[in-house]
């Protein structure tokens, strides 16, 4: 028979572990997370295509970078359609 000090702690891990899933959750959809990525994805490929000599390098690496913020925003307007019609 599990005690009720037994029940306790699990109900601790598990306020812990929903915490731990709602901070996870925050940082994947706020802006702070798409900001940094958005300037990780414009320095690396700035930088390689410094590397390969293209002209411009660092006015042609923002192309990907605003595609790739554009990619972010339309994700949660897809989910929404997947969760409808697909997820089951």
């Amino acid at each position: 028979m599990t005690s009720i000090r037994d029940l306790e702690k699990e109900i601790l891990a598990i306020k812990n572990r929903n915490k731990n899933v709602e901070i996870d959750k925050s940082w994947e959809t706020s802006w702070t997370r798409k900001f940094l990525l958005i300037i990780f994805t414009y320095l690396a490929i700035g930088f390689y295509l410094r590397v390969i000599n293209i002209d411009k390098p660092w006015l042609n690496a923002i192309v990907p970078s605003i595609g790739f913020l554009l990619s972010t925003l339309s994700l949660s307007f897809f989910k929404k359609i997947w969760e409808r019609y697909f997820y089951k």
